[in-house]
């Protein structure tokens, strides 16, 4: 082989080394953001739903829902919440649907088997419904405050600047808390659990709405039972 054709041969024994090298390493950084996506899709109870749950509730919500790793999703949620409660109270309905503030889907659930807060608006009659589900222990926390085995629930009314005539007529809050599958037992600490991780979830709702002396919510929850 002449000199010229050694010198083409060089040129491109170094070009496929070239792109053999940035293959190998598309495929390692690759690799890298597939395991680290991996492991961010699945967090702690105190990372899930924007962090809002502290490291004591987190440990609750752990306890009541029996599991410790739970789907990531959309930070999204009180956002949601508050638009739909401000949308719904707007609308001037007596209720409104509102939204899911936070879906908690344990790793390797099925459908149903996960807890979720939720918030809606209440038409006033509700409020005055006592008829509950087995098991179910009232609170003087809030307008009405309940919990059970399997979850909490939870009546405020809000006055807000965000909320033209509010102060003659109060936004209507409705929060729950359900667990679909667990094992966690029917105690008086399970219930206050329950209660405990709604009263976090409402106290960020009723702060983002602006309500006037947080709708009557506790910094700390009231766990008294009536």
């Amino acid at each position: 082989m002449n000199i010229v054709g050694l010198a083409r041969a060089g040129r491109l024994a170094a070009v496929v080394g070239l792109v053999m090298a940035a293959g190998a390493g598309l495929a390692a950084c690759g690799s890298d953001a597939e395991g680290k996506s991996a492991e961010e899709t699945f967090v702690g109870a105190d990372k899930v739903c924007g962090g809002l749950f502290g490291a004591s509730v987190a440990k609750k919500v752990e306890a009541v829902t029996a599991d410790s790793e739970f789907f990531y999703r959309s930070d999204e949620g009180l956002k949601t919440v508050v638009e739909g409660l401000t949308d719904g109270y707007e609308s001037g309905r007596s209720w409104a649907t509102g939204a899911d503030m936070c879906e908690l889907s344990p790793k390797g659930s099925g459908a149903g088997d996960g807890a979720a807060v939720k918030f809606s608006m209440y038409a006033p009659q509700d409020v005055k419904d006592l008829r509950t589900d087995p098991g179910t222990v009232s609170y003087t926390m809030g307008k009405r405050s309940e919990a059970r085995a399997t979850g909490a629930s939870l009546y405020l009314e809000c006055v807000s600047p965000r909320l033209k005539g509010s102060e003659k007529k109060p936004l209507r809050i409705y929060g729950s808390f359900t667990v679909g599958e667990s094992d966690a037992p029917d105690t008086p600490e399970t219930r206050d659990a329950n209660l405990e991780i709604l009263h976090t979830g409402a106290l960020s709702v009723v702060k983002e709405l602006g309500c006037e002396n947080n709708a009557g919510l506790p910094e700390t929850p009231d766990l008294t039972p009536k």
